[in-house]
């Protein structure tokens, strides 16, 4: 009797198994989960305090994947490396780039802190053309952090993350059609808030429109542009700063009147500190891979208001 017990009780938990879906970056399953509530289990292959520039999957990791329907990419070096493989490996599970209806723009070099300002970039209005695949004035470029010459963190941008979760909303409709409703409702709840962040986000920053700030790896490039700052990386090349560069950099902030230098908990925080000794300038974390996306994006929206 108890065997029969026991196998009901584990048939019954196969049924109400919930869908599963990955994500390579927290963010996205912050994402997904706006979208999908809770009709799915939502996995992430890079977590909390990683760096998706290098990070390579644990096997149990890989594991996971076994049962994963569909696999929401960003775009960022993880994916270009390891998708191939995924996908050959679990033939079954759709690949969703979720940054398709994007144009990408260059990422942020600190030897061409000149064109920091993407003054050259698009409108607002291009961000909803397809994304580019290649750049050719950047093939001879070696970047240990390769983005193909383009800049992949366009999870820091709310109106372009609007476009990520429309991609999303489309795919989970597509796969999971008896719960279209519920993705179709909370896509327009989730666009609205974005909206909201970015109203407010144009509220705050307002007073500080055209200041330039420091980060040490330019992850904010989409940020910068939509809310018409500056960024100028630290890294070199996607590498920690020689005597030489941080000497130059240290000028460029005395120059530039650069009251802060930001860091992210995945990065080095030695060359920014370096640079705050010798200008004065306050050195702070922000994280641009959180999970708590909205709370923490919010947050540091305040923080660049008050801090340039």
């Amino acid at each position: 009797m108890k065997k029969l017990i026991f196998t009901l009780l584990a048939a019954s938990c196969v049924v109400f198994a919930k869908p599963t879906v990955t994500t390579t970056i927290l963010p996205t399953k912050y994402f997904v989960e706006q979208i999908a509530g809770d009709t799915l289990q939502v996995n992430t292959m890079v977590g909390k305090g990683a760096d998706p520039h290098t990070y390579e999957p644990k096997p149990s990791e890989m594991k996971m994947l076994e049962n994963s329907d569909l696999y929401f990419a960003v775009g960022i070096e993880f994916d270009e490396v390891w998708l191939p493989k995924l996908a050959a490996s679990y033939p079954k599970m759709k690949i969703i780039r979720t940054e398709d209806g994007i144009t990408k723009m260059a990422m942020a070099e600190h030897h061409h802190h000149d064109e920091h300002d993407h003054s050259a970039h698009h409108d607002d209005h291009d961000h909803d053309a397809h994304h580019e695949h290649g750049d050719k004035d950047h093939e001879a470029h070696e970047h240990h952090h390769h983005h193909g010459g383009l800049d992949p963190h366009i999870w820091l941008d709310p109106q372009l993350v609007k476009i990520q979760a429309k991609n999303i909303k489309d795919a989970l409709t597509k796969q999971y059609p008896k719960d279209a409703k519920i993705y179709e409702a909370n896509f327009d709840k989730f666009a609205k808030k974005l909206d909201e962040l970015d109203a407010y986000a144009k509220q705050k920053l307002a007073g500080v429109k055209g200041k330039k700030f420091m980060v040490y790896h330019p992850s904010w490039g989409y940020f910068a542009h939509r809310y018409d700052l500056k960024q100028i990386a630290v890294e070199v090349e996607g590498k920690e700063p020689k005597p030489a560069d941080l000497a130059e950099l240290i000028e460029e902030a005395k120059e530039e009147k650069i009251k802060v230098i930001f860091v992210a908990p995945q990065f080095s925080k030695k060359a920014a500190q370096t640079i705050a000794a010798q200008t004065g300038a306050k050195v702070m974390e922000i994280d641009q891979l959180p999970l708590d996306w909205y709370e923490t994006m919010k947050k540091t929206i305040d923080v660049f208001g008050e801090n340039l």
